[in-house]
């Protein structure tokens, strides 16, 4: 059978298997048709690390849709892909409000908030990042800010290598007049450790402030966050293991947002700023302060946002609106560019039509576009358009997608203003980067599980990459590549009374062309999980013991610099205790990396080790 034979047989064979899992009675009654179904099936066990305190990277250490590449500490630097993307080609966004960082994306995940004061992570691909993704050509991990709940909770841990960390949350509300509810929060985080490798030390601190005020329809809110980390790692950014790397930064937050829905519209609209302050060193034995050499830098960012939805009758009107300007306000080595600052301004408009809409079908087809623009490089127009046909029963429903999308965005400063040569090659004369993506999708859904087939496909164009060669063996060096992905994916889940189970598999192939550059190998277009595969477990055993389990195994493809095996197995688990005779107490015991796996996800960079650790928290 070729391969299109196999495809059309694959796609059958999950469509039937999809429609004996959510087979049901027929349809007595009309519908009324779900938007989007929560599935109580979460896609990650353990909500909280072993290693240090919870951030917005936690809950995606072991998402099947996300691969995340970590330095020794998740929550001390990670960088986050998805479908064979790069490190820069996945943002964050919190309401209307994508945040950027401009210097490089490997700081892109360092939100300094509480994930206590936002939503589950939800990853928008395809037609979704095209509108309301700015400057993120693959997806963008979205949160919204729910409404506060009076309450909080203390807790605190200690742990193998000399590890302690602390956490304080407390939650006020005050009904206002009539259906206005005011309302604050208050979050403070502290840890430090050793680390589970010499010179793989940490320590952070943050700080959040939250106000609110709510009412039946609307939603207003200001975030104050502040994020100090400290953490070393040999080989962190270099894959030189024999380089004690250390990484100081400190980031600050500030975000205001305003949400308002009505019966036939919502509107979302808020503005931030965001400064970060950064200090790498290479080599820790040595010190360098204010000189090329120093890798000290200081960005700063504003952005306004504007996301929402008209519906009129068989239409809904989508549209998204992102306003930004940075600047690299000081830098010891980011000093051979062309600018130091940089505005951007995005728009889209993308409008769904409901084409067939009877008691078990929905047609809907929906097509668009962006426009990016700068005062620094070209225009570009990403067109993108969708059908989606869904059958609904009474327990849930199945859909069929089909999709394209283009993308566009621009490299950060490391790119454009490092010298052409040196420990980082940049290149000031690389531009826009362009993606054009088309996906099948397939599955089912209800209140208690999910099945769901993707396979996709992406042309990459003018890709930023860093690369190595064997004639500089000390140097990373910027280059453009085109690249095509070829890729499936599945992920099912399901949840009983006592036990809720999550699975996900990823294969991807890509083909590249570097053109004229020397390459060796890549540390990062290059280095992806041919094969990777997750189970979550959560268990309850008892009204009082719960058992989490997350499980990854990966084949990755092979890369020179890679100095452990390809193959993969990084498993981790907590015990929950909750005692009746305390009414708010949960004990845990956490341990992650149980088998001590040794597998290198960043080229050349030692793995983290083993990390247990015991905690206590307090909830009221």
């Amino acid at each position: 059978m070729n391969l299109s034979g196999r495809l059309v047989a694959t796609f059958m064979a999950f469509w039937m298997a999809a429609s004996a899992f959510g087979v049901g009675e027929p349809l007595e009654n009309e519908i009324e048709w779900i938007e989007e179904i929560e599935v109580r099936a979460k896609k990650v066990a353990l909500d909280s690390p072993a290693g240090t305190y919870a951030s917005t990277v936690t809950l995606l250490r072991f998402d099947p849709s996300i691969e995340l590449q970590v330095r020794g500490l998740a929550e001390g630097q990670a960088d986050v892909t998805t479908r064979g993307s790069l490190f820069e080609n996945v943002g964050f966004k919190i309401g209307p409000l994508n945040i950027l960082d401009p210097q490089t994306g490997h700081y892109a995940a360092d939100i300094p908030i509480d994930p206590r004061l936002l939503s589950q992570p939800k990853v928008q691909l395809g037609l979704e990042n095209t509108l309301g993704g700015f400057n993120s050509n693959i997806a963008t991990i979205a949160y919204s800010i729910p409404k506060v709940k009076n309450g909080g909770s203390a807790r605190a841990g200690i742990g193998s290598d000399n590890l302690r960390n602390e956490i304080l949350n407390i939650a006020f509300t005050n009904p206002g007049m009539g259906s206005r509810n005011l309302a604050f929060q208050g979050s403070a985080a502290f840890s430090q450790g050793d680390g589970s490798v010499p010179y793989g030390d940490h320590s952070f601190e943050r700080f959040n402030l939250q106000f609110q005020r709510a009412t039946i329809d609307s939603q207003s809110d200001i975030i104050i966050a502040y994020q100090e980390k400290f953490f070393g790692w040999p080989g962190a950014y270099t894959g030189i293991a024999t380089l004690s790397e250390t990484d100081h930064t400190e980031t600050v937050l500030i975000l205001a947002n305003h949400r308002l829905q009505t019966e036939n519209a919502w509107l979302e609209v808020g503005g931030y700023v965001r400064i970060l302050d950064d200090n790498y060193d290479f080599d820790r034995t040595t010190k360098e302060s204010g000189t090329t050499g120093s890798f000290d830098h200081k960005t700063r960012v504003y952005g306004i946002g504007v996301n929402g939805s008209i519906y009129r009758g068989d239409w809904d009107w989508d549209y998204a609106l992102q306003v930004t300007s940075d600047e690299l306000v000081r830098s010891t080595d980011l000093t051979e560019g062309r600018f130091n600052s940089r505005d951007y301004l995005s728009l889209g408009l993308f409008p769904s039509l409901v084409i067939l809409d009877t008691n078990e079908h929905k047609i809907i087809f929906s097509t668009g576009a962006s426009v990016d623009l700068s005062n620094r490089d070209d225009t570009a127009v990403s067109p993108a358009l969708g059908i989606a046909f869904v059958q609904a029963t009474n327990t849930g429903s199945r859909y069929l997608k089909f999709e394209y999308a283009r993308s566009s965005q621009l490299p950060g400063y490391t790119v454009l203003n490092s010298r052409p040569t040196g420990m980082f090659g940049g290149n000031a004369m690389l531009g826009r980067e362009r993606a054009d993506q088309a996906s099948i999708d397939l599955g089912y859904q209800s209140n208690s599980s999910t099945a769901d087939l993707s396979f996709f496909y992406r042309r990459d164009r003018n890709l930023v990459d860093w690369t190595f060669s064997g004639d500089a063996p000390f140097s990373r060096q910027a280059n453009d590549v085109d690249i095509n992905v070829r890729g499936a994916q599945v992920l099912l889940g399901y949840s009983w009374s006592e036990m809720d189970i999550t699975a996900g598999y990823t294969f991807l192939d890509k083909d590249s062309n570097y053109g004229d550059a020397s390459v060796d190998a890549s540390f990062y277009a290059l280095n992806f999980a041919r094969h990777r595969a997750t189970i979550a477990v959560r268990y309850r055993l008892t009204d009082q013991i719960e058992f989490r389990l997350d499980n990854e195994f990966r084949l990755q493809e092979e890369n020179p610099l890679r100095a452990t095996s390809a193959r993969s197995y990084l498993a981790s688990a907590s015990i929950i205790l909750v005692p009746n005779a305390i009414h708010g107490l949960t004990i845990s015991a956490s341990a992650e990396n149980i088998l001590d796996e040794d597998f290198q996800q960043f080229p050349g960079t030692p793995a983290s080790g083993r990390q247990v650790s015991l905690n206590l928290q307090y909830d009221w």
